[in-house]
């Protein structure tokens, strides 16, 4: 027979995770690999098989030790704990209300803080920077023309990585007020104003690649061979081909990643500036102050 700890956590995570919360498939899978931790841990530290480990095994001090092992024994980071943490604390706010009597011991471990760790600084590219990246690739050829689209979307709209490499046709808007759909962390989306100037370069983009036509919407905007969406690392790879091409030492040790041309300039957005895709010089504009 099952214990309560069993039940409770297949609830848990399919019931009120996938079912009622929407929780994406990689936050479920996160949540679970930490519960196999912790099963693994009782296993092996207090001789608690899994097949017996109850609710009743689970408070306070047996959470803390778990997160202490983690990063002793396993030597994980801050950052992992502090996730696993917080796993094992959405679990137990939801069994607050499925274990009434035993909610006292859901809010001691629900008590337990986070740890601080050390957040260095982001490293923002100057103007300068920006310039040198942002114009380097090549506008006579059709992939220098979806690179250089590319790299002035990523910049214009601060997306992540991720937010462009899932970019689809339907997502973007070019008539007024122009605007790009980016889905981000947790399958949220948000909306960001596109400048006029990045406007021009995905229309002539899209025109160029047919993807204004019908039938496209669910196309992906930015692909490589055989029409399949660039991945997170195809980006990566684009922007760091583009930053060994240039020979100036501005950027010789920068370590430039998708991440970090999210660059504003006194708490407005800096973005590339072109007529057209086949321009040969595009410009870099600085909002006026």
């Amino acid at each position: 027979m099952a214990t309560d700890f069993a039940v409770a956590l297949r609830r848990f995570l399919t019931s009120y995770l996938a079912g009622l919360r929407g929780c994406s498939p990689s936050t479920i899978a996160s949540y679970r690999d930490t519960f196999k931790l912790l099963i693994a841990w009782f296993r092996d530290e207090r001789s608690v098989p899994p097949g017996r480990l109850a609710l009743d095994h689970i408070d306070a001090g047996a959470v803390t030790a778990f997160l202490s092992h983690l990063q002793e024994d396993r030597r994980n980071s801050v950052s992992t704990r502090n996730q696993r943490l917080a796993a094992i604390s959405s679990f137990c706010t939801w069994m607050q209300t499925e274990d009434p009597a035993r909610m006292a011991c859901w809010q001691d471990i629900i008590a337990i803080p986070v740890k601080k760790q050390d957040r260095p600084a982001v490293r923002h590219l100057t103007v300068d920077q920006a310039r040198l990246l942002l114009t380097q690739p090549g506008r006579s050829t059709r992939q220098g023309r979806r690179d250089a689209t590319l790299l002035a979307t990523l910049y214009d709209t601060g997306a992540r990585v991720s937010e462009l490499a899932g970019l689809i046709v339907r997502d973007i808007r070019l008539q007024r007020p122009a605007m790009v759909s980016l889905t981000g962390k947790g399958r949220k989306t948000r909306h960001v104003p596109l400048d006029g100037d990045t406007v021009t370069l995905l229309a002539a983009y899209l025109k160029e690649h047919r993807l204004d036509e019908p039938g496209h919407d669910d196309h992906p905007v930015f692909y490589g061979q055989h029409r399949a969406r660039l991945s997170r690392g195809g980006i990566a790879w684009i922007i760091s081909k583009y930053q060994a091409q240039i020979p100036d030492p501005l950027l010789a040790g920068a370590s430039i990643s998708p991440h970090i041309l999210r660059h504003y300039v006194d708490g407005r957005v800096m973005w590339l500036a072109a007529a057209s895709p086949l321009v040969a010089e595009p410009r870099v504009l600085v909002p006026a102050t």
